[in-house]
């Protein structure tokens, strides 16, 4: 169960006290733009919302607490492919068992911030009311041009990239075979994963099937699949201007966002509330720390533009890659919350699904929603293959 061994460094990199001093200086010298009287959340981030939670950034967030409470994971950096990668490896709490490797992949706008509630309950499930037959080895890397990661110069990589780079990240670690899920940009990766490497991947889990890509006669789909690809460009049309921004034109977004911390909390801030299961009150899943913590995360490490500039990547993947079908077994927890959700009919169509439910509450960033469902779905789709795995 184990390959060529790497030995990564420890690395956690904190952030400079004069980089939040600047911070708060900035939020402070704000020019505001005005708004429309009643306008809400209706034509993007709510001015009165994001004017509470920046003073709260500028003169009540603690960065330094939460880095201190995040750097106590095991924080790792792994050259790849010429990028040094950072990423969180927890083992095990019981080491005399075989615990399934599971590498977790996030999405954007966020980074290994996704699964920090998660961690804990998967590594150690004995210490919070679950099986400790349950525990998996979790491994969580931030892609290139997110979080802690280096950011690429040269290209953007696509999620076919990424995932090759994951292979080589978990042969690196010892592990030859491995689960792995994801939600977002992290399903695409998931998914090539499974496409690329089926004999390494025991199985995949994902929270959504990724927006659609079918160039055969629509006759043939079934009824639910036609409406569902109906109403996704009908999302795309109305919600779907940040990612025709990233796609075409990340670099001049970046320039606004990186140079402005509330640009940069309402670009965030907006897609949090819209895509989550808070029935329009963001404080209903997230915490201001925490909205604060992922948004912070991408001031300190300027990784906005990077992370924009993946979606022009993939927007260059081919057809021909968009349209395989995954043949590794497949699980699939629909979110009741999420932007884009799939019939079963098309799941099927796409993967070789063994499971696929739908939570009563989440949504799009689950694992921090509602951690202990989104943990329930992994251990209970990913329990039949820990013997498989176990046996080498």
């Amino acid at each position: 169960m184990t390959g060529q061994r790497q030995n990564p460094e420890q690395y956690f990199p904190l952030a400079d006290p004069e980089l939040i001093d600047d911070l708060r200086r900035r939020v402070r010298a704000t020019r505001w733009p005005d708004a429309p009287d009643r306008a809400g959340w209706s034509l993007g981030t709510d001015i009165h919302y994001l004017r509470q939670l920046v003073a709260y950034w500028a003169d009540g967030f603690d960065w330094f607490a939460r880095e201190a409470e995040i750097g106590r994971l095991p924080h790792f950096r792994l050259m790849l492919g010429g990028l040094g990668i950072h990423f969180v490896h927890v083992r095990a709490a019981d080491p005399t068992r075989a615990s399934l490797p599971l590498l977790l992949n996030h999405g954007w706008p966020d980074s290994f911030w996704r699964y920090l509630k998660v961690i804990p309950l998967l590594t150690d499930p004995g210490a919070h009311g679950g099986d400790p037959a349950d525990a998996f080895d979790v491994i969580v890397p931030d892609m290139p041009g997110f979080g802690y990661s280096e950011h690429p110069l040269e290209a953007p990589l696509t999620s076919i990239e990424v995932a090759s780079r994951w292979s080589e990240l978990m042969s690196a670690l010892g592990y030859d075979r491995f689960a792995t899920a994801g939600g977002d940009i992290g399903s695409g990766v998931s998914r090539y994963l499974a496409l690329d490497y089926p004999e390494r991947v025991i199985a995949v889990h994902r929270m959504d099937a990724g927006l659609p890509f079918f160039a055969g006669d629509r006759s043939t789909l079934a009824p639910e699949e036609r409406a569902w690809l109906d109403g996704t460009a009908n999302w795309g049309a109305t919600e779907g201007a940040y990612a025709a921004m990233h796609r075409t034109k990340p670099q001049t977004a970046a320039f606004a966002l990186t140079d402005s911390p509330v640009g940069l909390a309402a670009w965030i801030t907006e897609k949090l509330r819209g895509w989550s299961d808070c029935d329009g009150d963001l404080e209903r899943c997230f915490t201001k720390d925490e909205i604060l913590t992922l948004v912070t995360q991408y001031w300190v490490t300027g990784s906005i533009g990077s992370s924009m500039r993946m979606y022009n990547a993939n927007a260059s993947i081919s057809p021909e890659q968009l349209s395989r079908r995954v043949e590794v077994p497949s699980g699939f927890s629909i979110f009741p919350g999420d932007m884009v959700r799939p019939p079963r009919a098309w799941l099927e169509r796409t993967a070789n699904v063994v499971r696929a439910t739908e939570p009563p509450r989440g949504g799009h960033f689950a694992p921090v929603e509602q951690p202990e469902l989104y943990v329930g779905e992994l251990r209970e789709f990913f329990r039949p293959y820990r013997e498989e795995y176990a046996k080498g």
